[in-house]
């Protein structure tokens, strides 16, 4: 039990789920309005787990008065569908397409993703992999949001408590900051043993351009950085109370894997397959989408910081490093 007031206290539950990245953590804020945070995968076995955890501090999911979900992945959201129909869902507008798995915009995804391998010039060995990138919503609901919330609002029943948004892992990604107690339930943002993966998406409807994933979760840890944490109740692993040196941590590691992309493009041209393969040699082949994910995210950020420049006139897209007197190394 974390006690966050004298009037809340946080329940973690620790749901298990297919994925590798292994179990998920839940909490229950127990406050004026009893609000679950997350809820974890849709598999009968999370949801028996699920319910026999909430038992043992005197609860049952009708008892639950709202779920905030931090972003649209099917660990942290699948067990939706299995509560009663009225609960409010409150989420990132970015989120509900995703939940609700809507039609047009999932049809969407593998021209999306085709395009991106043929733009890095992937081997077209790998290109039936884009037929498999929603393989996952198996595990999601079926359920969307029925109330939105952004940065600065407050949600009803959650005295004390502030929405961030904290886009990067998930362009709908926020997450629950009480500053009086320095106490941010931060989803997927900041875990204390892996960093995030910065996923590319497909372009949300109305939008012409794809997010800059890495880019912008670089800016979250930025923003997160700045906040007096005192702790980090994350959706996987440790609970973290070195917020701020952690932070750091990943914004200098992230610093010297850009300085080793820099590094391999200044030699000679490369395509964004190219850097992968020198990037995750022994793990590119099994998780392409992931590693190639990783590296566009570099490369972004090369590009945002005006350190390589990208030739799209041709497929796939050559990237070469700019030399001048403000960035030489």
């Amino acid at each position: 039990m974390v006690k966050v007031t004298s009037k809340q206290q946080i329940q973690q539950i620790t749901i298990p789920t297919p994925f590798p990245v292994g179990d998920v953590h839940t909490y229950v804020i127990l406050g004026e309005k009893v609000t679950l945070v997350d809820a974890g995968v849709r598999t009968k076995e999370a949801w028996e787990y699920f319910k026999q955890e909430l038992n043992v501090i005197g609860l049952t999911p009708d008892d639950i008065d709202q779920i905030v979900v931090t972003h649209q992945h099917p660990d942290h959201v699948g067990l939706i569908d299995f509560f009663r129909k009225d609960i409010p869902v409150i989420g990132h507008e970015r989120s509900h397409l995703w939940m609700i798995k809507d039609e047009a915009y999932l049809k969407t995804h593998t021209e999306f993703y085709l395009s991106i391998l043929l733009e890095a010039g992937v081997d077209q060995r790998f290109f039936p992999l884009t037929e498999k990138v929603n393989d996952m919503l198996h595990f999601s609901c079926n359920r969307g949001l029925t109330d939105l919330v952004d940065e600065g609002d407050s949600i009803q029943g959650l005295d004390g408590w502030k929405v961030l948004y904290t886009p990067g892992h998930s362009s709908a990604h926020i997450s629950l900051w009480h500053e009086q107690k320095g106490t941010l339930i931060g989803g997927d943002v900041l875990l204390a043993h892996i960093s995030p993966n910065p996923l590319i998406e497909p372009c949300y409807p109305g939008e012409d351009e794809r997010r800059k994933a890495l880019v912008e979760y670089i800016a979250s840890l930025e923003k997160l950085s700045l906040l007096p944490i005192r702790q980090v109740l994350p959706g996987h692993g440790d609970i973290i109370s070195n917020a701020k040196e952690l932070i750091e941590e990943r914004l200098r590691k992230q610093e010297k894997r850009a300085e080793k992309v820099l590094a391999f493009i200044r030699k000679q041209p490369r395509t964004a397959y190219e850097v992968c393969v020198h990037l995750f040699p022994t793990v590119y082949e099994k998780q392409l989408m992931l590693t190639l994910s990783e590296t566009i995210g570099q490369l972004d950020y090369l590009e945002d910081a005006k350190m390589i420049e990208v030739d799209r006139n041709n497929v796939p897209h050559q990237y070469r490093g700019i030399i001048n007197e403000s960035n030489k190394g």
